[in-house]
């Protein structure tokens, strides 16, 4: 394992003008954990009636969970397995794609009110066991299901895993966490040892971890089985995530998986169009890239 390393965002275009900042896979750290992709959403101001160029269209993947996580705003799912469900603040989306679905993020609750657009899309790769398993899509809401606390200047939420002596109800496949805090200027948190990969990431504000300043945009990829102390300097919102690494993976466009083999599959299966499209949301097809 290498030393810590700091990754700054990169500006991605997904398509139609909705820029992101891409965080993983990053070239000198593909992966934290089974942790393999982190874009940063936003924020992102919308005013009533911009153009449907914003929406992510709807695309296919296999091997991995998906997760948009929104500080602000509202997104508009649906998927190859026929769910619809919007998701908003605070909300967990969990959709594991095993052999292949097919989903789109639409912005229509922004389109029709006006909205501000501010989160996170991260992917988890799946165990090589459970990459062709059935797709699966799960929707988590409220303390029961996802942790929470606000004490010494921290409001926190355990969006999955474990983490800290608390479990999150959402269905995971290999040892993670994935953590929300909204730290209070001089408010502390440590991140202990408890997983062999685990990185933080400043999403707004600025933060020193074991003294060290990051800020916003910004991901620190501790030393491996390494505990960290980070203390805001402003009002921050900060993600915390970790777990088990669970070997090499390959990833083309929206693919994760184990073998070259593979992936060659669902870009020969997308581009025959044999991977049904989500339903109610199937006049558009996006060619593969």
């Amino acid at each position: 394992m290498e030393p810590s390393i700091v990754i700054d965002q990169r500006q991605r275009d997904l398509g139609g003008g909705f820029v992101v900042g891409r965080v993983l896979p990053f070239a000198r750290r593909r992966m934290v954990g089974p942790f393999i992709f982190f874009d940063h959403l936003g924020p992102l101001d919308l005013q009533p009636g911009f153009s449907k160029s914003l929406d992510i269209k709807p695309h296919p993947h296999i091997g991995l969970s998906t997760v948009t996580y929104l500080y602000q705003g509202a997104l508009t799912h649906r998927d190859s397995l026929g769910f619809h469900q919007e998701i908003r603040p605070g909300e967990v989306n969990w959709m594991t794609a095993g052999k292949g679905i097919t989903h789109s993020e639409r912005l229509e609750y922004a389109r029709a009110h006006g909205a501000q657009l501010h989160g996170i899309q991260a992917w988890v790769a799946l165990p090589q066991e459970n990459e062709e398993d059935e797709p699966e899509f799960h929707h988590y809401q409220g303390a029961q299901q996802l942790p929470e606390w606000d004490d010494q200047g921290i409001q926190g939420r355990l969006i999955a895993g474990a983490f800290g002596g608390m479990q999150a109800q959402v269905k995971t496949h290999s040892p993670l966490f994935y953590l929300h805090l909204r730290m209070r200027p001089g408010a502390v948190f440590n991140v202990g040892a408890e997983y062999s990969e685990q990185a933080i990431y400043v999403a707004q504000g600025q933060v020193e971890v074991d003294h060290q300043p990051l800020d916003s945009g910004q991901m620190l990829v501790l030393d491996e089985k390494c505990s960290a102390l980070i203390r805001a300097n402003e009002a921050a919102i900060v993600m915390v995530i970790g777990g088990e690494p669970i070997g090499k993976r390959y990833i083309f466009w929206n693919f994760v998986s184990s073998t070259q083999e593979r992936i060659e599959q669902a870009k020969a299966d997308w581009q025959a169009q044999r991977m049904r499209l989500p339903l109610g949301d199937d006049s558009e097809f996006v060619p593969l890239p």
